[in-house]
């Protein structure tokens, strides 16, 4: 007779379990069905490059002088006050002309001695001549007196030009501005003892205006002198026209920048020191159509960039390579790998996959919103009614 297996009931319940297992791993599972996303997309399109690089600047006179004397000596008077508007031949300042006078009337004193030299000198020549019309005298004689004649008009001569460098020295005491313009700084006080040339006040000369800013290094091949810019000005957002006048040749060495110079016209010019904006289109570009999309459209692939292009038909998506030329404002311009007409996703870019199946976002009415949220205020209000009300301890 065969023998006969007897099992408890804890190790029946063992043996399924086994068996359990060993079937389940048998048999293959389904993958999870990949997510259905939902996507915002834009229509490429030719749009107008509008914005640029933009730097801040200050404006500044084309012209500014320092004005100082042409002489040393004490500052007696000032007579220019920083702002003050000033013209052409006004007194600025004036020095102590007690030193230059003297030497002056010196010189003047010379040129009296040199005159009565000259005339003493003459009259012999003029007596020596008719001796030697008489053959009193030989041609000698007379060549001597007129020799002596010619050296005493010389003496006189630069006794006079003496003077009047003495006299030039003593107008020097007086600083005259030679432009008309804005005393824009105050360099020395009155008492102070001033060496000539020394600066002594500061004069913006009326005219042109100009905005200078700095750009860096990698920015100022594309600035060229003569191209126009806009201008606008802080303070009333008002907006003007320029053209770049001056691209400095080489860096600050502290800041390592380039200072350029934008003139504006000297009727529409706003106050000296004023803050101006100026926006510089990018060369090649500036009011052109180019390809414009949203920089949250753009993710990294690889070495370069790339968008998701929708596949209307199926409704997936795939990755299309693009060159970024520049930005303008929000948006990425794009050099090449778009064509007017494509659709490219433009939010939710990082979850995507090639060909994975999406349906297109759409935005809840501000109606059907109200609905649903009245829904909920009565629902509420429903199982407000609803609930049994706590007796009071």
């Amino acid at each position: 007779m065969p023998s006969l297996i007897y099992f408890t009931p804890s190790r029946l319940a063992l043996t399924l379990a086994l068996t359990g297992l060993l079937a389940a791993g048998c048999t293959r599972q389904e993958p999870a069905p990949e997510p259905v996303r939902s996507v915002k997309v834009i229509t490429v399109g030719m749009d107008t490059y509008k914005s640029g690089h933009e730097f801040s600047g200050e404006v500044k006179p084309r012209i500014e002088s320092r004005l100082g004397f042409r002489v040393a000596g004490k500052i007696v008077k000032r007579q220019a006050e920083l702002g003050q508007r000033v013209k052409a031949g006004q007194v600025l300042a004036q020095l102590d002309p007690r030193d230059y006078q003297l030497a002056a009337d010196g010189a003047r004193a010379q040129v009296a001695a040199a005159q009565t030299n000259r005339d003493l000198a003459a009259a012999d020549f003029k007596r020596y001549a008719a001796l030697k019309d008489q053959n009193f005298i030989s041609g000698a004689e007379l060549e001597r007196r007129d020799t002596a004649l010619k050296a005493a008009q010389a003496q006189l001569d630069q006794a006079r030009s003496q003077l009047s460098a003495q006299g030039n020295q003593a107008a020097y005491t007086s600083l005259v501005a030679d432009v008309s313009g804005v005393i824009t700084s105050i360099d020395a006080e009155p008492g102070q003892v001033v060496t000539a040339g020394t600066p002594i006040v500061r004069v913006a000369q009326d005219g042109s205006r100009d905005v200078v800013f700095s750009v860096p290094e990698d920015k100022v091949a594309s600035i060229k002198a003569g191209t126009a810019v806009s201008v606008k000005i802080w303070s009333d957002n008002t907006t003007l026209g320029g053209t770049v006048r001056e691209v400095a040749a080489s860096t600050d060495p502290v800041t390592r920048t380039y200072a350029v110079k934008v003139s504006l016209d000297a009727g529409t010019a706003p106050p000296l020191g004023s803050t101006a904006y100026v926006s510089l289109k990018e060369p090649g570009l500036a009011g052109g159509a180019v390809i414009k999309v949203p920089t949250s459209a753009l993710r990294k692939e690889g070495q370069g960039t790339a968008v998701w292009v929708l596949d209307k038909p199926t409704m997936t998506v795939k990755s299309q390579p693009v060159q970024i030329a520049t930005a303008d404002g929000n948006d990425a311009v794009i050099a090449s790998g778009l064509q007017p007409g494509m659709q490219v996703v433009s939010a939710g870019v990082h979850v995507l996959s090639p060909g994975q199946k999406v349906v297109l976002y759409q935005e809840r009415s501000t109606s059907a919103m109200g609905a649903q949220a009245a829904t909920n205020q009565v629902a509420s209000a429903g199982m407000a009614q609803a609930a049994p009300l706590t007796p009071a301890k």
